[in-house]
């Protein structure tokens, strides 16, 4: 019999999303805007704290705005984490500047404050200017130290822009303002809904701004920058970059089980820790303790001389039984896309790049599921 294919992180039905969605398409508001987006752009704002959203078709495209709207463009640098996904440096390209790249710490595999400060000081001996901006990722569910970072970017001007992608649920304790949420503290925050995160439209995302002015200019250049009541005049260029009404209907019916999802998926990770932790080689991703990660993904590194075999041959292994892993984010300097430009020491990110894995973790797994991966992992140590 074939055992049934586990998925890393599949969506995540409670059954009152289609009644959401209904209602949506019964009211008669199928095109982008639509009350369903406004109102999720309110709820998202009161569930994270932020001042001021915009509903957008990715979060790649709340990247980008954030970009235009602070001003960044040709002959600018723009840092950003370098162990994350593609699309959080990608933007910096669509604006015509240049991403100058910086690793991570073991603490939290996040961006490493002090090796930021070392790159921005850098940047001025041989710019002569710091750069631009920051966009400040927080990877896999769990938060970077956003107090030092912003310290370091009011320091020097760098506009601060939080990619809460992977992050959405995560819980951060500012030494000055308590607990909030990634996203929430630099004056620009991104979110994904992509079809793999905690809350998902689908396909979809979030721009959140500190400033009612910039929110509203990001609001009308992703309108096609149309100006109202001129019957499709264009003064400047704009995008297509509006959530529809539908989708955030979707998104709103999610964003009421976000904290009951987090609760899944650290449960994950901790059956998954007590249960290989013991084996020789094994490391999890470590939390923090400055923040409450969401355990978006369970993350695990494999010492393939400790474990006697490596982290490719156990994502084979786990394939061949129908169980879906990962590779961690390869870092972005050592992709051919960003191989010209410039990236400080990142032995971290590389270390990470290496050996890391992402095992299923999906807040709607079920418990013979995740034995069912513990099995075939431990299967596979020779050095027990």
């Amino acid at each position: 019999m074939v055992p049934q294919q586990i998925y890393l992180s599949p969506p995540h039905l409670e059954g009152d999303e289609i009644h959401a969605v209904v209602a949506a398409a019964e009211s008669g508001w199928i095109a982008p805007a639509g009350p369903e987006l406004n109102a999720f752009e309110r709820e998202f704002c009161v569930a994270t704290g932020n001042r001021y959203a915009v509903a957008v078709n990715s979060c790649t495209s709340a990247l980008h705005l954030a970009l235009l709207v602070s001003g960044v463009g040709p002959g600018d640098e723009v840092l950003c984490s370098t162990f994350t996904f593609v699309a959080s440096a990608t933007p910096i390209l669509y604006v015509g500047a240049r991403p100058v790249f910086v690793d991570s710490e073991m603490q939290s595999w996040n961006l490493d404050p002090a090796k930021l400060e070392e790159i921005i000081r850098d940047r001025i001996r041989n710019a002569g200017r710091p750069p631009r901006a920051l966009i400040l990722v927080h990877v896999y569910g769990q938060s970077a130290d956003i107090d030092t970072v912003e310290a370091i970017c009011q320091r020097f001007g760098v506009v601060l822009i939080e990619d809460a992608a992977e992050c959405l649920g995560c819980i951060y304790t500012s030494r000055t303002r308590g607990e909030v949420s990634p996203g929430s503290v630099g004056l620009w925050g991104a979110y994904s809904f992509n079809g793999n995160k905690i809350v998902t439209s689908s396909g979809g995302g979030m721009l959140t701004c500190l400033d009612p002015d910039l929110a509203a200019r990001a609001e009308f250049l992703a309108t096609q920058a149309r100006i109202p009541g001129s019957e499709g005049i264009q003064s400047i260029l704009g995008y297509n970059y509006r959530m529809s009404n539908l989708l955030a209907a979707l998104g709103r019916a999610q964003l009421r089980h976000v904290s009951k999802r987090v609760e899944a998926r650290r449960a994950i990770f901790s059956r998954y820790r007590s249960a290989l932790s013991c084996l020789p080689g094994i490391r999890f991703m470590p939390e923090a303790p400055w923040c409450r990660s969401t355990r978006w993904l369970t993350c695990i590194t494999i010492d393939p001389e400790a474990f006697g075999t490596g982290r490719d041959d156990i994502r084979n292994a786990l394939a061949e039984r129908r169980i879906e892993s990962r590779p961690v984010w390869t870092p972005l300097h050592q992709q051919p896309l960003f191989k010209s430009f410039i990236a400080g020491d990142a032995q971290v990110s590389e270390a990470l790049g290496k050996w890391g894995l992402c095992l299923p973790s999906g807040s709607n797994l079920n418990g013979a599921d995740v034995e069912r991966v513990i099995d075939t992992i431990v299967s596979l140590c020779t050095k027990m």
